[in-house]
């Protein structure tokens, strides 16, 4: 095993700190990124697609339980010493590249083997971005564990009625069902962040999507939550062009009350109303 408080004396030594710019808040509890790594390997074997591997705190436990590990890191100052720290892992790949950006799917090309997992310690500014990338894969995927800000886990998982409840809740749960796993103290990172975080599962639909995720979808759930206060007849004006005439037929086509506010409605709600745009 791997010992990491010698990979965090490298980093020091090195006279290289922790950047701000990069959201940077390097896990270091073993025992909460062993479980972390279980949840990710249930069963053992695998893929696993680590985003933001750091200092490859959860990348040794990842190593000892999957099939193969894609370590991508952005901060070129990291990736050598994830490099040599885990030098000779023959199941691990290290990619220098912006999450964001690189194309995940290539993770899991070359006859990968299953389950496929995205897993990471996701950092606080990307991670809304970040989660949306696992919505879009969430057909080609078995799964995403997440380490994230408590205040963005407890909106993915909120539900319809609460002021947490919103956009990325709405899309979330369209493709994934949605648990808390852990909490996770500040101190089990370095440096401590100022924010509580906690770990999310994301688990495909057993019988697939529960909303088809494209533009129609995306337009009605934004413009309902666009001004959360107002009701939806008035964030929907105009929607797929519709007069007020034809805004009200449709809705009650679809059955939903228009003097409702898009937190009480639904994922099925959105599909329908966004459904009935699309076959017009």
């Amino acid at each position: 095993m791997v010992d990491h408080g010698d990979t965090l004396r490298r980093f020091k030594d090195q006279g290289l700190r922790a950047k701000k710019s990069f959201g940077q808040n390097f896990l270091h509890d073993r025992g909460l990124a062993a479980r972390i790594a279980e949840r990710c390997t249930t069963p053992s074997g695998g893929t696993v697609l680590e985003i933001g591997a750091g200092l490859g705190a959860l990348t040794g436990p990842l190593l000892e339980r999957a099939g193969r590990v894609v370590a991508i890191e952005r901060d070129r100052d990291l990736v050598p010493i994830l490099t040599e720290t885990f030098d000779g892992a023959a199941n691990l790949r290290v990619v220098e590249a912006d999450a964001v950006a690189w194309d995940w799917s290539s993770a899991f090309a070359d006859d990968a083997p299953r389950p496929h997992v995205v897993a990471g310690n996701l950092p606080y500014q990307l991670s809304g971005r970040l989660v949306e990338r696992a919505v879009r894969m969430a057909r080609d995927i078995d799964g995403a564990v997440f380490m994230l800000q408590r205040e963005v886990v407890q909106r993915l998982a909120a539900r319809p009625g609460g002021g947490d409840y919103g956009v990325l809740s709405v899309f979330t749960q369209a493709a994934f069902s949605v648990e808390m796993v852990l909490k996770a103290p500040a101190g089990a990172f370095t440096p401590a962040p100022k924010v509580a975080s906690a770990v999310v599962a994301l688990t495909p639909h057993a019988d697939g999507p529960r909303a088809e995720e494209d533009d129609a979808f995306r337009e009605v759930v934004k413009r309902a939550f666009a001004q959360r206060r107002k009701k939806l007849r008035n964030n929907w004006k105009g929607l797929f062009e519709l007069d007020a005439d034809g805004l009200r037929r449709m809705a009650s086509e679809v059955e939903v009350d228009l003097d409702l506010r898009a937190e009480t409605l639904t994922v099925e709600d959105f599909a329908r109303v966004a459904a009935w745009g699309r076959d017009r």
